[in-house]
């Protein structure tokens, strides 16, 4: 059996798959296999993927879902039906570095190390931000997103997620985690939901590495629109801004339902309270805010954060 699980979702991916998958193949690490889950893709996604798993056999494995289960439940899902030391989450439209595994089992086993195996686990990288035909853009997701990577703790992840998917590790403790829990309806993202995970009950690292070229282009599902774009969109858009602040209400209560009975007392009253936001009133969300740290990164951010909350 091999070390590491690459799991790939893929939907509709016939024009970026193979060249991602090409990527992953000159990796410097080989101890990994490839398993592609097709969430019903209509193109020719899976003659490609297909493809690829006859030239590599016991390599590339893949499974087509019966129904389409959108990219958060097909993510969480092929994370259950791992049972390697460690799980990487791939995106179809990439570009791998050849030392992306290896510097990001580096430091899971760094971690490892200074805690335990039995402890949940999650690493994340920084990404270089390419277009359609790999031009870099900018150098990294987090200072073009103007996203601070180092704060990860429970209370700042609650209001902003900071793990990209394409970057993330994990480690089997965690994959237990999820295997003995269901399935979330909630969930913003399958990162953001490892995310809390990791934050409240294990620990997040992160390498300060762009470990992938991660590209942008027309058919993403998530990606880096840049902070001007970002800032315009929040200010056009205020009721899909509020319903999305309620979304993550309703995440953190499910959460909250679902894993409070391995949450330390400090880590349970930080999700009460924010599960509870909208039932205060004007005065009392705002003081909460402030006084738990539910903040994004940056004063514009946060300024807008108390107006709309």
């Amino acid at each position: 059996m091999s070390t590491v699980s690459v799991i790939m979702a893929t939907y509709n991916g016939e024009k970026y798959v193979g060249e991602q998958i090409d990527s992953i193949l000159a990796s410097t690490y080989q101890d990994f296999e490839l398993y592609i889950y097709d969430d019903g893709s209509k193109d020719n996604t899976m003659t490609v993927l297909l493809k690829y798993e006859s030239e590599f056999p016991g390599k590339i494995h893949v499974k087509q879902n019966e129904s389409n289960q959108g990219v958060t439940i097909n993510f969480l899902h092929a994370i259950t039906m791992t049972t390697t030391d460690y799980i990487m989450l791939c995106d179809q439209d990439d570009v791998w570095k050849p030392n992306k595994i290896e510097l990001t089992l580096k430091k899971m086993r760094k971690i490892e190390l200074q805690r335990c195996r039995n402890y949940p686990l999650a690493v994340f990288t920084d990404a270089v931000v390419v277009d359609k035909d790999l031009k870099v853009i900018n150098k990294s997701f987090f200072y073009s997103a103007h996203l601070n990577p180092m704060k990860t703790d429970l209370a700042h992840l609650l209001m902003e997620n900071k793990l990209i998917g394409c970057t993330v590790m994990v480690n089997a403790a965690l994959c237990k985690i999820l295997q003995g829990s269901h399935l979330p309806k909630n969930a913003r993202f399958h990162d953001w939901w490892i995310a809390l995970i990791a934050s409240s009950i294990g620990k997040i690292g992160y390498v300060n590495e762009g470990t992938l070229l991660y590209r942008q282009h027309g058919g993403n599902v998530v990606g880096d629109t840049g902070y001007l774009a970002y800032l315009k969109n929040r200010i056009t858009s205020l009721k899909s801004q509020k319903s999305a602040l309620h979304s993550l209400y309703r995440q953190a209560e499910e959460f909250l339902e679902e894993y409070g009975d391995m949450l330390t007392e400090e880590n349970k009253k930080i999700l009460q309270q924010f599960a509870k936001m909208q039932q205060y009133n004007f005065f009392r969300r705002r003081i909460l805010i402030l006084q738990y740290g539910y903040l994004k990164t940056g004063f514009i951010r946060n300024i807008g954060l108390l107006f709309l909350v």
